[in-house]
């Protein structure tokens, strides 16, 4: 907690200092989150030239927006937000779907771990389990696109359920709401695949 206290403080020096005309300081700040905010496109735009260019984007959006951001939510969070936004604008435009999602579910937080591949597994084992990625990757495509945004930034992005209201401009009790239904359809899409391993692996109801 306290380190994310000093973090928020320090993006808020950061951020004054943009307000005050440092370029800079805003190079700092491009620095710091470019490669999370790649990711979160990366999960909405097919094409990673194209995920760099909406990158650019949001970011220009943001330094553009800086005047109006009044430190009431992270630095980072209201990033997410415009980026979020960014990536949504450029996919109705081009009308192109959400790519598939790069799951690792060795970092999913909620998701199980236990569908990673080890040297003594027989062949079946390893295709059953890539199997069970595959459906996860399906099932959350398939989600509501609301129910598909809430979920990719709890599991994958690990944001707290303030930090996602703030992104997607709703109460945290909508982001309870659309996290559990997706959890719900997530479980129901892969059960079948899930009782055929030995561990059990599923969706993480915290």
């Amino acid at each position: 907690m306290v380190d994310g206290m000093s973090d928020k403080s320090d993006d808020q020096r950061l951020v004054e200092r943009v307000r005050g005309g440092d370029r800079q300081a805003f190079d700092v700040l491009v620095l710091k989150y470019q490669h999370r905010i790649i990711k979160l496109v990366m999960r909405y735009v097919r094409d990673p030239s194209e995920a760099l260019d909406v990158t650019q984007e949001a970011f220009i959006k943001a330094y553009r927006a800086m005047p109006k951001f009044r430190g009431d939510s992270a630095f980072y969070t209201w990033l997410y937000r415009i980026a979020i936004n960014t990536a949504k604008n450029h996919i109705v435009a081009m009308k192109r779907r959400p790519m598939e999602y790069d799951l690792d579910l060795q970092e999913s937080g909620g998701y199980a771990t236990n569908v990673h591949l080890h040297e003594t597994d027989s062949p079946d084992r390893i295709a059953q389990r890539e199997e069970l990625r595959d459906a996860l990757q399906a099932s959350i495509d398939a989600l509501p696109e609301e129910l598909r945004v809430a979920i990719v930034l709890r599991e994958i992005e690990g944001m707290s359920y303030d930090e996602i209201a703030t992104a997607m401009n709703c109460p945290i009790g909508t982001v309870r709401s659309r996290i559990f239904r997706a959890r719900d359809a997530i479980d129901t899409a892969i059960r079948g695949l899930v009782d055929g391993e030995d561990q059990g692996p599923g969706v993480s109801r915290k």
